[in-house]
């Protein structure tokens, strides 16, 4: 099982780091809108690699049967470990490679709100949330736990689903004779 938990979240994971490490990179030339749809497409299709691991499990190891409990721990191990490698690219660029993001982005956020009419009361609550968000950000544990909770839901519904699509009983589990008349 350690096996295919860590082939298949070191893959994911990967796959998740390398591509939102491209997307923020390339924040500025990609308006910070489409940043987040193609952030969260590119988790959803990192965390695919789930439903691979599982099935990979199912029929190399255990001779084409799984169970519910044991497909969910696979998939919940590699969803973890991809979450970590994402939260580990995140730390990297935010620290290292993003000099003043978070201000940027509030910056966009108040332009938004400004844009839309908002009222002055509204954009200064906006710039005083954003303060707050460097503040936690700027917090390496903050900034890794709150990092964490973005693809973790994601692949927890894919461990979900994996998990009931593939499972399999060995024949005859489960299958009632019927009663005698």
């Amino acid at each position: 099982m350690r096996k295919t938990i860590l082939t298949f979240g070191l893959i994911s994971g990967a796959i998740s780091a390398a591509l939102m490490s491209t997307n923020m990179l390339l924040a500025n030339k990609v308006s910070y809108d489409h940043g987040l749809y193609l952030g969260y497409t590119v988790i959803v299709l990192s965390m695919l690699l789930v439903y691979f691991g599982i099935r990979s499990y199912r029929d190399n190891v255990g001779a084409g049967q799984i169970t519910f409990g044991r497909a969910f721990a696979v998939g919940l191990g590699i969803t973890v470990i991809s979450c970590l490698l994402y939260v580990a690219a995140w730390e990297i660029l935010y620290f290292n490679f993003l000099p003043g993001f978070m201000d940027k982005y509030g910056a966009h956020e108040v332009q938004k709100l400004t844009a839309a009419g908002a009222s002055p009361a509204a954009i200064q609550a906006k710039v005083e949330q954003f303060k707050k968000y460097k503040e936690m950000y700027d917090n390496p544990l903050m900034n890794a736990a709150m990092t964490f909770i973005e693809p973790f839901p994601v692949g927890l519904l894919m461990t979900l689903i994996s998990s009931a699509m593939l499972r399999k009983k060995r024949q005859g589990q489960g299958v009632r004779e019927p009663a005698a008349a």
